[in-house]
This record gives structure tokens, C-alpha cells and sequence, in this order.
């Protein structure tokens, strides 16, 4: 539940409710071994509530003026709004790329439980 105060959306623990939505970050890796290594060290620090490994992704796009042809793997990595950043600046860190890929989307809807979970798991 949420509460009106000033015009700000609070949710019931007192929090921004905004900074309580859910994002579902895209984030592509070379390999599962590397995707795998991310989500736990994601999951571990407490900035994601759940990472699915989706093998088998290939990827055509633009790099340094040529377009590559790349197997890679992604991630689906569920989160709060407030934790995307600190997500993102991990990502970096982490990943062997240059420029990962770190995109977070909406969750527009679904399992208000599931939903809940994901707020609280990625709140620790």
C-alpha cells in the first residue's frame, strides 16, 4: 500500500514508492560460466532479488565501426528501481567487456507477491 505526502508517493515503510518499482535489467555476458559469476556476485551483494541465465542468445550489432556476429548469454536480473545504479556500477566492474550491456526495463504489472518478493530480496 502507498501513501500520498506532499505530492510524493510513499510506500508503506516510508520509502519513495518510485524507488520501490521493480526493473527487470537486461545484461549480456560471453558465456554462462561469466553469467553465472555475475548473477551470484549480484545476488550476494544484495542487489538483485533473482537472475535467470538464458543461454543460446546470438547478438548482431554495431562495434568500433564493424558489425558483429557474437554467441553470447543473457541475463534477466530483477531488481528495485533505487538499486539499478549500484547494479549497473557493479556490472561494470565485474564484467569483461568494455561496455556491458546493463538496460533495466519497467515491470509493468504481474504477481503482486512476486512482485513484493523482488522489493524485499533486493532490498538487503
Amino acid at each position: 500500500m502507498t501513501l500520498e505526502e506532499g505530492g510524493v508517493t510513499r510506500a508503506d515503510d516510508g520509502s519513495r514508492a518510485a524507488d520501490q518499482e521493480v526493473r527487470v535489467v537486461l545484461v549480456t555476458a560471453p558465456d554462462e560460466e561469466v553469467a553465472a559469476r555475475l548473477g551470484r556476485a549480484l545476488l550476494a551483494e544484495g542487489l538483485a532479488a533473482c537472475v535467470n541465465v538464458v543461454p543460446g542468445l546470438r547478438s548482431l550489432y554495431r562495434w568500433e565501426g564493424e558489425i558483429q556476429d557474437d554467441a553470447e548469454v543473457l541475463l534477466l536480473v530483477k531488481t528495485r528501481a533505487d538499486r539499478v545504479a549500484e547494479l549497473s556500477s557493479r556490472v561494470q566492474a565485474l564484467h569483461p567487456y568494455d561496455l556491458p550491456e546493463v538496460l533495466a526495463l519497467p515491470a509493468a504489472g504481474g504477481s503482486e507477491a512476486y512482485l513484493s518478493w523482488v522489493r524485499a530480496e533486493a532490498g538487503r
